[in-house]
């Protein structure tokens, strides 16, 4: 993509994919060093966890009366989209307005701070539906699915990505050391809610005092929306809270991080 100059501010979608355009020249040089975080990553897990540990769990309640692997592979696909999207939002944020200082730069240009948001935002979208079809692919020999709605498993893995992505961005945007905060989310948050949001066993196994922590996370919405939409058993209305949730985090997160995107990037 190119832009002939004109003298006027390129249009807002325009910008942003201008980020896009340049976030994908450094990727395609690099991508390999990402397939084991971002593909391999989760399918071990599913290997592990899913064919390894689940041949020791029985169907039964539980699980839905499914097989283990059943039960986790959806799970695990959202689980591997939230982590992702975390680590594009804390570090290479902070890179852009601390180190590289590309952000800077961009917004030298007739890019404003909110295409350079909108262009961070569209391509964690790119990433977590690339490693998400990956993940989908490489399973599907390992009878990890037993149907189509695997497809819209890695949206529902791009949207719960989305939904943590843009409060973390907004929290990298308000960074100015080097990052020592982001330790700490992802120690007491991203971690616990791998463990704890019903990636791994139904949160009606959680002590009730404490299942409001799993309510309150994103990954436990997209957790039941991905299992909804490939195992079934999902109704209208639950599903509809789900999304409203999500939506709404990220609505949160989004203005947010355009607020102090403008607040650090205009003079």
């Amino acid at each position: 993509m190119s832009v002939r100059s004109t003298g006027r501010v390129v249009p807002a979608w325009q910008g942003a994919w201008l980020r896009v355009e340049g976030y994908w020249e450094w990727y395609r040089r690099y991508w390999k060093s990402n397939v084991y975080s971002t593909g391999l990553q989760p399918l071990l897990f599913l290997l592990a966890m899913g064919l390894g540990f689940g041949s020791q769990v029985q169907a039964g309640p539980a699980t839905g009366g499914l097989s283990y692997v059943h039960y986790i592979a959806p799970a695990l696909l959202v689980s591997a989209a939230m982590q992702n999207a975390v680590g594009e939002s804390t570090y290479p944020v902070l890179s852009g307005f601390k180190w590289q200082k590309d952000y800077l730069a961009v917004t030298a240009t007739p890019v404003s701070p909110g295409q350079v948001l909108g262009g961070h935002l569209i391509w964690v979208t790119l990433r977590l539906l690339l490693s998400g079809a990956v993940y989908a692919l490489i399973a599907v020999p390992f009878g990890a699915w037993l149907n189509a709605g695997a497809a819209l498993v890695v949206v529902v893995g791009a949207v719960t990505g989305l939904a943590c992505a843009a409060p973390v961005t907004a929290l990298a945007a308000t960074t100015y050391d080097e990052g020592v905060r982001f330790n700490a989310v992802f120690r007491f948050v991203v971690m616990p809610m791998t463990l704890f949001a019903g990636t791994f066993f139904p949160i009606e196994q959680i002590p009730v005092a404490l299942r409001w922590l799993a309510w309150i996370s994103p990954l436990w919405h997209g957790n039941e929306l991905a299992r909804g939409v490939t195992l079934g058993a999902l109704e209208p209305l639950p599903a509809l809270g789900h999304l409203a949730f999500l939506a709404a985090l990220f609505a949160i997160g989004a203005l947010l991080a355009r607020h102090y995107f403008y607040r650090r990037l205009v003079v």
